[in-house]
């Protein structure tokens, strides 16, 4: 990708990433509290500042990796300790805890759309900044609902894995645990097939941005 083809998508997605990967990490911290666990709050984790929450792999190096390649910027966090000892109660916490970062990514989604929709319907397209705009809201929409439907997947260690594992019990949570050993595998082989041309990740992923398009035409039809 040319430098400055590379520079403006970095640019144009960068708010819409920061804030997603941020807001899913908070909510992660702020679920985990109002359940008794305040380890986020003390390590300084509860906050809205992405700098709280880089990860020097996730947030930048791995962004940077798919900007090179000519996709999406794509990344996590830094992700937000739990101590489950601290919780009124286990497994609704561990439940709830899990689930709570890819809401929060579905919520940011939504509005997204929406605000996309009032911006495409009700600015003026003469204004300067309107097709800047429209990108990096269309970016957002598509990142938020993308770790949304990612995160929910039900494999180690994502938030669905967790969500899963609340439902399970000795020798069957052991084994479903385990799976976490070969998660490195199995993301480095999704990002080599991808690489060769055969978007496996993609297909999984298909409905989230599926999701995003038609909630975005939905609002457009609503306020057009």
């Amino acid at each position: 990708m040319e430098m400055q083809k590379l520079i403006f998508t970095m640019a144009q997605s960068l708010p819409g990433f920061l804030l997603a990967i941020t807001v899913h990490e908070w909510a992660h911290g702020y679920m985990a509290k109002s359940f008794g666990d305040n380890t986020a709050k003390e390590q300084g984790r509860l906050t809205l500042n992405p700098a709280a929450h880089i990860d020097m792999f996730g947030t930048i190096v791995l962004p940077l990796i798919c900007l090179a390649l000519g996709g999406a910027v794509f990344g996590y966090a830094k992700p937000v300790p739990v101590n489950l000892r601290n919780l009124k109660n286990i497994r609704k916490g561990m439940f709830w805890i899990s689930f709570a970062g890819p809401l929060s990514n579905l919520v940011l989604g939504i509005l997204s759309c929406f605000i996309y929709a009032v911006v495409a319907t009700q600015v003026d397209q003469s204004f300067a900044y309107y097709a800047i705009i429209l990108q990096m809201l269309g970016y957002s929409v598509f990142i938020n609902f993308l770790l949304a439907v990612f995160n929910l997947i039900p494999f180690p260690p994502l938030d669905g894995s967790k969500m899963v594992a609340s439902f399970l019990k000795g020798k069957a949570l052991m084994q479903y645990e385990a799976l976490s050993r070969y998660a490195n595998m199995v993301f480095l082989l999704l990002f080599a097939l991808s690489l060769m041309g055969v978007s496996t990740l993609g297909h999984i992923l298909a409905p989230a941005q599926m999701l995003g398009q038609r909630l975005t035409v939905y609002f457009l039809y609503l306020l057009g």
